[in-house]
């Protein structure tokens, strides 16, 4: 089975922890040995990855040298999706015994320069902070901040994705069994020149939207996005909380759920399901595999009637 497989930021750098290399490096090795069992049962995936931490971290470090101005999104992201390609390379090929090739490919997505979200950004990203240190860096950087839980983060741009340019050439590595890692963070935002060419934009894309997008693409029978939650839950944080364990598009998008978080998950996962080309599921990384046979996570399917939930949930 093709399946592309989208690992969420919170997934390789779990909330609260240090951005530290050694902790990005461990995430990513569990990761990784999620991805090598389905490899191992003899499927296809291709593996995109969020960034939200990571560029905001980028960000972060390319402010503190004042000799030059900060480096722009789409380089920071340009550099975010090769940090990560990186390490979920070299840990994939460590679990994996007969060695087959992985390559990590630098993805263009384009962009709509006239995209409404240029005007509202809303795409969370870097690490949390206090109110006080939220006020203190809109005011000295000129950023847009925006709760995030009970503390605040920088959000910025994130247009819709229209377009993988890079489409061909991974379509062309997976008729060659080279295992994908692409469109990480959402892909590199461009937008195209009046003249021809494209040039960068300073955005993130959602990286489960650009996911949702490549797997409608390349004809996948899967849309996996693995994160930090076990499933989507309907009124999550009440009493009546329940978890959803399979439903329609229809009926999961007649639910409400968290602009910043849950929200951009099921809208992907609906989006995709929409083609009828496959499913789309949400649920924990370390669920990989019980989430592929049915048994773990949300599954979003045109095929599903209303919606089903687990038995006894509730939110804790």
């Amino acid at each position: 089975m093709r399946i592309v497989v989208a690992l969420g930021g919170n997934a390789l750098l779990r909330r609260g922890e240090a951005m530290t290399a050694e902790n990005q490096r461990r995430n990513v090795r569990r990761a990784a040995s999620a991805v090598s069992e389905l490899i191992h049962a003899g499927h296809q995936p291709i593996i995109s990855h969020g960034n939200g931490p990571q560029i905001g971290l980028l960000a972060l470090q390319a402010a503190a040298y004042k000799k030059v101005s900060s480096y722009p999104l789409d380089v920071l992201g340009a550099e975010s999706e090769g940090m990560i390609g990186y390490m979920i390379e070299q840990e994939l090929a460590n679990f994996i015994a007969d060695q087959r090739p992985i390559a990590t490919l630098l993805t263009q997505v384009e962009v709509d320069p006239q995209d409404p979200a240029f005007a509202t950004p809303s795409k969370p990203i870097g690490p949390v902070y206090s109110r006080e240190e939220s006020n203190r860096l809109a005011a000295e950087r000129g950023w847009r901040m925006a709760l995030d839980g009970d503390r605040y983060r920088r959000v910025v741009p994130s247009p819709a994705p229209k377009r993988v340019l890079e489409i061909g050439a991974i379509r062309l590595l997976l008729d060659h069994k080279v295992i994908v890692i692409c469109t990480g963070g959402g892909g590199i935002p461009v937008v195209a020149h009046e003249g021809g060419g494209f040039f960068g934009v300073e955005a993130v894309i959602d990286k489960d939207r650009a996911s949702a997008l490549l797997a409608r693409d390349l004809n996948a029978e899967a849309l996996m996005m693995l994160t930090d939650v076990p499933a989507v839950w309907d009124r999550f944080g009440a009493a009546d909380a329940r978890a959803i364990h399979t439903a329609s598009p229809a009926a999961i998008g007649a639910l409400k759920f968290a602009a910043g978080s849950m929200g951009p998950k099921v809208e992907a996962a609906r989006a995709f399901a929409e083609t009828g080309k496959g499913w789309a599921a949400i649920g924990r990384l370390d669920d990989a595999m019980a989430i592929l046979s049915g048994t773990a996570g949300t599954r979003i399917d045109a095929q599903a009637k209303g919606i089903t939930w687990y038995v006894g949930t509730r939110s804790e």
